[in-house]
């Protein structure tokens, strides 16, 4: 492949990769001072972090997890709600009318937090045009006393969905890790393409600058020194992307921490990681530690309390009542005049008492108990759905890595090999024993040799990212 082919197909991959969301911490490359591997450059103008800086910011900052966090202490308050119903409901109310009140010297209205017992005297006549006033004033009190465990039951339930929603934030926590990871990584390769991009324009200028020398003084063709300008236009074209692509690699950078700035620039060195743990370890940690996998277990845990939650709804409710009302009705009695106005609410009333409340039948709890029965099973699907998608992406990230890491000696013996031969060419030229076109070969397979070397530490660190986000590592 031509080195400018490789430029325009390579780089925007590299931009792009964030997209993909692997998993978890990775470990890394490390390089020398001749090596072209994956080592940031010396920081620009714009901000810089290293990978650990980015983490930490990132688990602060980033709009994802804070959104995560919020929705968990929104079903931690919605827990709470259940269990502020035991706490008493006290209540006031004032009421005034004037109407006919056959059978009755005053009226009112029942309120929610107020219960207000019927007092009064009656009366067996009395017609449309009877009217009276009747005014009232009241405080009420109602506690919960016992329950016989719905309460518990529907509090159960809230709590395995705040469990739910905790681990889906720790699940997101790692999904944002992986993808300031992977960016970070892809930055670092954009600027090792963009450093062979700039290696292979300086050596096309001199290539450029040795043909036209030779072009002058009759000792090469024109068309080499034509064909020297083509490739260092060529090559400059590419190293131009080539800086497009770091930009592009900085800007997903940042909007994977979430800093404030367009761009965010890789900093420090990647650390050497040890091998990766046996397959075996790796899924007894990963189905014992993965946030997706005890959301889903949660998840129906929660199913499970809200059915139980539901057939309580048929037990008995026991209550306690009390109140204390100022009443008065200008209604007369049977036996004559009442003596009371009705307007102002002067004749004092209080009361104490237990209430028990005992559902016979609903047909809506019925349906409500199936429909929960039912996602139960849908849910315990999910569960194993969970596991084996777990294993298989265990098993990928493992391959991965695993044919990343063969092929990385291959790479590093392709690049070393490419450059001797580019050297070699070179040589052949200056000594008359070559064309310019077995030159250019040479160095497009050496920048090819060099971009397929940096390509090819990236996937060993993208690979370790997401075996380490599938695992669940770092929790």
């Amino acid at each position: 492949m031509r080195r400018d082919a490789l430029i325009s197909t390579l780089l925007p991959a590299f931009a792009l990769l964030w997209l993909e969301w692997t998993p978890a911490a990775l470990a890394a490359l490390t390089t020398d001072g001749n090596d072209t591997g994956l080592t940031a450059l010396d920081p620009a103008l714009k901000p810089a972090m290293t990978l650990a800086d980015a983490l930490a910011f990132a688990r602060q900052h980033q709009p994802t997890l804070q959104a995560a966090q919020a929705r968990v202490e929104v079903a931690k308050r919605a827990a709470g709600v259940v269990r502020a119903e035991w706490l008493p409901q006290v209540g006031a109310t004032a009421q005034l009318f004037y109407g006919t009140m056959n059978n009755s010297t005053s009226m009112f209205l029942g309120v929610r937090t107020t219960d207000l017992p019927r007092i009064g005297g009656s009366r067996s006549d009395g017609g449309w045009g009877d009217a009276s006033p009747s005014s009232l004033v009241a405080l009420g009190l109602r506690q919960n006393v016992y329950d016989f465990g719905r309460l518990a039951a529907l509090a159960m339930a809230a709590d395995a969905e705040a469990a739910a929603m905790r681990h889906r934030a720790v699940q997101e926590e790692l999904d944002v890790a992986v993808q300031v990871e992977s960016m970070f990584y892809a930055v670092l390769a954009a600027k090792a393409v963009e450093r062979a991009a700039e290696d292979a324009y300086r050596r096309a200028g001199l290539r450029r600058d040795l043909a036209k020398v030779s072009v002058e003084r009759g000792l090469r063709p024109p068309i080499d020194l034509t064909r020297a300008e083509a490739d260092l236009t060529r090559f400059d074209v590419g190293r131009t992307r080539a800086r497009g692509s770091i930009e592009a690699a900085q800007a997903f950078f940042a909007a994977a921490v979430g800093v404030p700035e367009p761009l965010l620039d890789a900093a420090g060195v990647v650390q050497e990681a040890g091998p990766l743990p046996p397959i075996g370890e790796a899924l007894e940690q990963a189905f014992g530690r993965d946030p997706g996998l005890r959301a889903a277990l949660a998840r129906l845990a929660s199913q499970q309390a809200f059915t139980r939650a539901t057939t309580r709804q048929w037990a008995p409710n026991v209550s306690l009542t009390a109140g204390v009302s100022g009443r008065a009705g200008g209604a007369p009695l049977n036996s004559g005049p009442s003596g009371q106005s009705g307007w102002l609410p002067i004749v004092p009333n209080w009361d104490v008492g237990v209430v028990l409340q005992a559902p016979l039948f609903d047909g809506v709890l019925l349906a409500r108990r199936s429909q929960s029965q039912a996602m139960e099973q849908v849910l315990s699907q999910e569960i194993d759905v969970v596991r084996r998608r777990l294993l298989a992406e265990i098993q990928r990230a493992y391959t991965s890595f695993r044919i990343a890491s063969s092929s990385l000696p291959a790479l590093q013996a392709a690049a070393l090999a490419a450059q001797k031969n580019y050297e070699q060419a070179n040589a052949r030229v200056r000594a008359g024993l070559s064309t310019s076109i077995e030159l250019a070969d040479a160095e497009a397979l050496r920048t090819d040799s060099e971009i397929q070397l940096a390509v090819g530490r990236f996937d060993i660190a993208r690979a370790r990212a997401a075996f380490n986000r599938s695992i669940a590592m770092g929790l």
